[in-house]
Parts: C-alpha cells; sequence; structure tokens
C-alpha cells in the first residue's frame, strides 16, 4: 500500500525544486522544528520576494532590522508554502532569523546581493 505522505513530499520537493530557479525566491530555509499542519509535514519553506502592495502597513527599517512584529507579518504573506500567522508566531527563534534574513536580502539591489553572497 502506497504511502501518500510520502508521495505528497516528494511532489512539495519537485515543486520548490522547480521555484528554485526563479529569482523571486530564497533557497530552501531549513525548518529546525518542523511544522505538523494535520498530516502535512513542513520541513523547509521559501521565501517569495514581495511585491510593494505585500509590504503595505510595515515599515522597510523595521523589516530590514528584522524586527519580529514586522517578520510575523510580512511572512504569511510571503512563504512558500503558505505559512500562517499562527505558524509563524509560533517558529522558534532561529528559523524565524533565518526567515528574515532571507526577508532582509530581498530589501537590497541585485548588484549589492551578489556582491554580499557570490554564490548569487
Amino acid at each position: 500500500m502506497p504511502d501518500h505522505n510520502i508521495e505528497k513530499t516528494k511532489a512539495e520537493t519537485s515543486a520548490v525544486v522547480a521555484a528554485a530557479a526563479s529569482p523571486n525566491l530564497s533557497a530552501p530555509v531549513d525548518l529546525d522544528e518542523i511544522i505538523t499542519r494535520g498530516e502535512q509535514k513542513i520541513a523547509f519553506v521559501q521565501i517569495r520576494k514581495p511585491a510593494s502592495g505585500e509590504l503595505r502597513g510595515l515599515s522597510l527599517i523595521e523589516l530590514g532590522q528584522l524586527h519580529i512584529d514586522s517578520l510575523l507579518k510580512v511572512l504569511p504573506r510571503i512563504t512558500v508554502p503558505t505559512l500562517t500567522a499562527q505558524e509563524v508566531a509560533a517558529m522558534p527563534l532561529c528559523d524565524l532569523l533565518a526567515c528574515g534574513a532571507e526577508v532582509a536580502s530581498f530589501l537590497l539591489r541585485k548588484r549589492d546581493r551578489e556582491a554580499a553572497s557570490p554564490d548569487a
């Protein structure tokens, strides 16, 4: 009998790998604490480059400084798979910081990101 959870995970992984080629998505952020949503287990997320409208009501300075309140507001808008506000609020600080670092990198101009990270 096939394990549907494994098949679902393989399909999700394939979708993430395909999306990773997009410059609008971060590399996968491995989570120290897996998020469980029913039978689904989320071991990593990607951060989608936010559009200006998705930053409405937020301070770019606070996002750049990784203010927790700003990250709690923006991450549910730009994570792949989409995380709920409750899931983001329940993240351990190390996972929140890792996601926040990806958000902050999108605030830089492309050439500044490339200068900061030669692998980009």
